[in-house]
């Protein structure tokens, strides 16, 4: 197929020479996933048959947007036979296979971090200790790495350095309840989704002839996101490709943002170590930003050490100048940054849905959204509250999973009782401490209920159970038997659960049938989609889906014309013609926890230039002089990144504005040192009385009077000289030097400034 008119060519070469190993090196906006959609495109034009082709993504939107365009480039809906999916879906599907071999079944289910914190909580209390220290998220957080490091219980428990390093932090059960962890996830016939990765390591270590198998299949693979990759899938990746070694990875390590997930950049920086015959494509010309943008973002991510070097061009327009925003506080920063919205909206004709707002940490999105709700702008918090995090749509779907593992404890303990069957925490108290004296899962209690009599349950009790275990069962063959549009409904009236959300017409009440309503719409989209691709269409598989989103899975899609919100790394992927960086201060971004390490500094570097390239057409760079942290305001300094963008692409209207030069900075091994710095007077000197002055021969200035260089007389602070006018309308502010009284930012509707 000819490529040529729609690749530049350095994409051209990407796509057209499919053997061996290479390495994309994508810059930001350079047309990734175009190279990677036409190279598998290029390899099914020459032959490859598609079940040959494996190719990883990182999340399920990545994925299906690859798909539609490889159909829309070649027809015959050829996607549908790819192995094309999320390293957890493509690996859910490949254990699946193999359960047997790993003492699973086929129709295990998947643990959320939710359901995994809520099994661990339970450990932790049956083992009497204390939960303040045993944090549940803590534990699960130190499960997890230990994971993602192929650490199985067994060898974390043998490894006496671990185990050391959990006694000075004062947790030294850690391993038994790891041990514990897993063991009772595999009498639950679970995994979950560090398992996923762990187990495949497993799977091909233990059966070579397995491995062997998925290595003859996969002809071909491509992995997106090569940056993102942690050790466990690394090694899956480098085992499946050592026999044809036609591997293609596509990355950019200048956006390697996920090292607290276990991210390794070393991956892709060390990839011509692994594969020495490798070819190297940049993809340096961005299609996204404007020059000045694209200019911007190479100073800064060029001070990094730790990199492959490459230069990003733009053919697009110049552009308007970064333009860096100073504010008094953090209410202050956030009123500034909605009404230069409000502005641009106003005189550009622009739509709110080209704006996004971001952010170092979640929690600086609540001083935002006050501030956008004054000013009635509508906007979305990206991240908050998943829609399948929500109590009625997790009820659903706990009967749901375990309709299709009946073993599954996280969801039989959580729908037992709900709606309430007179099954009280007595009885479940019972019921989990039976088992466990006994060494069975509490499904396999339930199931022999009547024959149980050692358990001291009432005949009343044991009947409710009886019928509760019967409706679970029928589920369970429902499941089988029929689509998953016609199981769903089915399990949500039976169950019980719609009678008793049909009787709650308060307006919570609505709002939760209201998303049952749209949990029952994706269930048709799925059944449809199923038939349309020849899939099943059964309750696992929708389950299986479900389980296996990512976090940018969660947004559903709605196009409604409102400014996004959302923390820097939230945004990695996405675009926006207009963005707003805030916070931008020292110990914030870059984080406090990163300014002692160098490695840690180049990430915080690496996410600053991630926020950076979003943007298409304007940025803004914010940050405030004081912030309310910690319960108590804190005075802040302007953030080192933006220093490190040259003043040629800043606009030059800034007034005030008086660029922090960082001095004497040194570096040690795995140490940096906090660098001095010139900057801006900030904090307010003592306050030195004014005699009192007779205002009646002077005249009083409107908001609109006040000029910059402006000499003017405030009754408390006296003579001083306007030095930088900011924000607009009712909210204009002016920062004034007073003789003798340091400079003041005054709000202008407040502030009483006079002339002669």
């Amino acid at each position: 197929m000819d490529f040529s008119k729609d690749l530049n060519e350095v994409q051209l070469r990407a796509v057209q020479e499919t053997e061996g190993a290479a390495l994309v090196i994508a810059g930001a906006g350079s047309g990734k996933t175009r190279v990677l959609t036409y190279r598998i495109a290029q390899l099914l034009a020459n032959g490859v048959k598609p079940y040959n082709i494996l190719a990883l993504t990182f999340t399920n939107k990545a994925s299906r947007e690859m798909k539609s365009r490889i159909d829309a480039l070649l027809g015959n809906n050829v996607s549908s036979q790819l192995w094309m999916g999320t390293f957890h879906s493509i690996f859910s599907s490949i254990l699946r296979i193999e359960a047997e071999h790993l003492g699973y079944t086929s129709d295990f289910t998947i643990y959320d971090a939710q359901d995994s914190r809520n099994m661990i909580k339970s450990i932790i209390k049956e083992m009497n200790l204390d939960d303040k220290v045993y944090n549940k998220s803590g534990v699960a957080a130190r499960i997890s790495l230990a994971k993602n490091n192929l650490l199985t219980a067994d060898r974390y428990a043998a490894k006496r350095e671990i185990l050391a390093e959990d006694t000075a932090s004062k947790r030294p059960e850690l391993a038994s309840i790891y041990k514990k962890y897993v063991e009772r996830c595999k009498a639950s016939n679970v995994m979950d989704f560090d398992d996923l990765l762990l187990n495949m390591n497993i799977l091909f270590r233990d059966f070579p002839e397995i491995l062997e198998k998925y290595r003859e299949k996969f002809n071909y693979i491509l992995v997106d996101e090569y940056q993102d990759t942690n050790y466990a899938q690394y090694l899956i990746v480098k085992r499946l490709s050592e026999k044809h070694q036609n591997i293609c990875v596509v990355g950019d390590d200048a956006q390697s943002i996920y090292s607290f997930r276990g991210a390794r950049i070393e991956n892709i920086l060390n990839f011509k170590n692994d594969y020495p015959a490798y070819r190297l494509y940049k993809l340096e010309q961005n299609y996204r930003s404007t020059v000045t943008i694209v200019n911007a973002a190479n100073s800064i991510i060029h001070k990094n050490e730790h990199q492959i070097h490459k230069n990003v061009f733009s053919r697009n327009e110049t552009g308007e100048p970064i333009k860096v925003l100073r504010s008094a506080s953090d209410r202050d920063e956030a009123t500034t940054i909605s009404q230069e919205i409000k502005r641009l909206i106003l005189y550009n004709k622009l739509q709110y849905s080209s704006f996004a707002v971001l952010y170092r940490t979640n929690d600086q999105s609540r001083v935002l959204e006050e501030a956008f709700r004054h000013q009635n702008i509508p906007y979305k918090v990206y991240g908050a509250k998943s829609f399948y995090q929500r109590a009625e749509i997790k009820n659903i779907l706990a009967y749901l999973r375990l309709s299709i593992n009946n073993f599954d404890e996280e969801a039989l303990l959580k729908i037992i009782n709900i709606p309430k069957r007179s099954i009280g925490e007595t009885t479940i108290t019972k019921l989990v401490q039976y088992a466990r004296e006994v060494g069975e899962p509490v499904w396999g209690v339930i199931e022999s209920i009547e024959f149980r009599q050692d358990l001291g349950l009432s005949a009343s009790t044991v009947n409710k159970l009886v019928t509760f275990r019967n409706m679970i069962l029928d589920f369970s063959e429902k499941a089988v038997e029929n689509s998953v549009k016609e199981v769903v409904p089915y399990i949500y009236d039976i169950s019980g659960l719609k009678r008793e959300l049909s009787g709650d017409d308060s307006p919570e009440g609505i709002s939760r049938k209201e998303n049952v309503v749209e949990l029952l719409n994706s269930v048709e989209q799925f059944a449809d989609e199923a038939y349309h691709n020849g899939e099943p269409d059964r309750l696992t598989n929708f389950i299986a889906s479900i389980q296996l989103m990512t976090d940018q899975d969660d947004d559903n899609g709605d196009e409604s014309n409102f400014v996004t919100l959302m923390t820097v790394h939230s945004a990695k992927g996405l675009e926006f013609d207009n963005v707003f960086i805030s916070g931008l201060e020292e110990d914030l971004f870059p984080n406090a926890a990163s300014l002692y390490d160098a490695r840690q500094v180049e990430e915080e570097r690496r996410l600053f230039y991630v926020a950076v390239t979003r943007a298409g057409k304007r940025l803004y760079l914010s940050y405030a002089l004081s912030r309310f942290r910690s319960g108590q305001s804190a005075n802040m300094r302007p953030s080192r990144f933006i220093a490190e963008i040259p003043s040629e692409y800043k606009s030059s209207g800034e007034t005030g504005y008086v660029q922090p030069k960082y001095v004497g900075q040194r570096t040690t091994p795995g140490r940096m040192v906090t660098p001095k710095r010139v900057e801006p007077q900030v904090q307010f000197p003592p306050h030195t009385k004014i005699p009192n002055i007779d205002l009646s021969n002077l005249r009083l200035l409107t908001i609109d009077e006040v000029r910059l260089g402006m000499t003017v007389l405030h009754p408390s602070f006296g003579t001083g000289t306007v030095i930088e006018l900011e924000g607009f309308g009712t909210g204009k502010k002016a920062r004034v030097s007073f003789n003798g009284n340091g400079v003041r930012l005054l709000m202008l509707k407040y502030a009483k400034l006079y002339v002669n």
